[in-house]
């Protein structure tokens, strides 16, 4: 019996070792970081990987996440500078950059950031009208981000982002500032509506200035084009009375070249030269000189008138 208690004792040893050992071997995983105490004093931070934890002399003090974290604090009361109440609330995002600081230089971190987010929202927006707190919003966060980061900066945290995630003024300023967007809603909408109907009558108007013009443009074509009528017409009569004249001359010319071709007798001549007097005369002449030439034809024509009537009477 006493042999078999000596060849199990080391085993017990062993298996006792390789569970201590075990136990003692650590692995840090991504995105975090271990803090490491040595007899209750800070001793390294270990990173990404395997690490040996000697047992009872060191011990992880804190495990540190080193990825970008999110604190949503509730709403604060503030007081702005024209004294209203209102409550806000803020989103703060920030990052571990330093574990030992982070584990040793405040006590509760989040806590603590909470709180100075808070003392610092009220003195930025003590010095703001309610107004200029509504529309400056930019602002406001990095100012509360700058001052925030350089508070914490010992503590390890570096702050990324500040938000105003809400800004919730009184009821009874909610009620006047609801019907002042209405009023100015009501403006710019009369407003377009009163730019709308200028361009319209300014339309209209050009449209009525363009149809004048369009109008006065086609009066002016068609005056042009009746003048050209007027024009060609003329022209026409013109050359139609001037060729009907060039064929009576024409014909004229040629009736006396056939006369002068026949050789007319003297007393068809004094008798063409009667009907040329005639046509002179026109019975509206009061006193008509006649050729000494023409009254022997005269006295001839007489003669012949008064046999004529003898013979008539026989």
């Amino acid at each position: 019996m006493g042999g078999w208690e000596w060849i199990f004792l080391p085993i017990g040893i062993l298996v006792v070792a390789g569970v201590i050992v075990a136990l003692n071997i650590k692995v840090v995983p991504q995105s975090k970081a271990f803090v490491i105490e040595r007899l209750g004093a800070y001793h390294v931070t270990w990173d990404t990987g395997l690490h040996f934890l000697i047992p009872i002399i060191d011990r992880i003090a804190k495990e540190v996440s080193l990825k970008e974290q999110v604190a949503d604090f509730p709403p604060q009361p503030v007081i702005t500078k024209d004294n209203v109440t209102m409550q806000i609330d803020t989103v703060v995002f920030f990052q571990i950059t330093d574990p030992k600081l982070y584990a040793y230089g405040v006590e509760s971190p989040i806590a603590a950031i909470e709180n100075l987010t808070a003392t610092t929202l009220r003195n930025i927006i003590g010095d703001l009208e309610l107004d200029h707190t509504l529309t400056s919003r930019d602002t406001i966060n990095a100012k509360i981000r700058s001052i925030l980061d350089e508070a914490t900066d010992p503590w390890g945290i570096k702050i990324n982002r500040v938000e105003l995630k809400n800004i919730k003024p009184p009821a009874e300023i909610q009620d006047a500032m609801e019907k002042q967007m209405k009023a100015e809603r009501q403006r710019r909408e009369a407003i377009l509506r009163a730019e709308g109907e200028k361009s319209s009558n300014i339309l209209v108007a050009e449209g009525k200035k363009e149809s004048q013009i369009l109008e006065a443009e086609a009066e002016k074509a068609a005056a042009i084009l009746r003048a050209e009528a007027e024009k060609e017409a003329r022209i026409r009569r013109a050359e139609g009375e001037a060729e009907a004249i060039l064929k009576i001359n024409q014909a004229q010319a040629e009736s006396i070249r056939l006369i002068n071709e026949a050789s007319p007798e003297s007393a068809y001549l004094t008798l063409k030269k009667l009907e040329a007097m005639e046509k002179v005369s026109d019975g509206k002449a009061t006193k008509v000189i006649i050729p000494s030439d023409l009254q022997g034809v005269v006295g001839l024509v007489n003669t012949i008138a008064e046999s004529t009537k003898t013979d008539n009477l026989n």
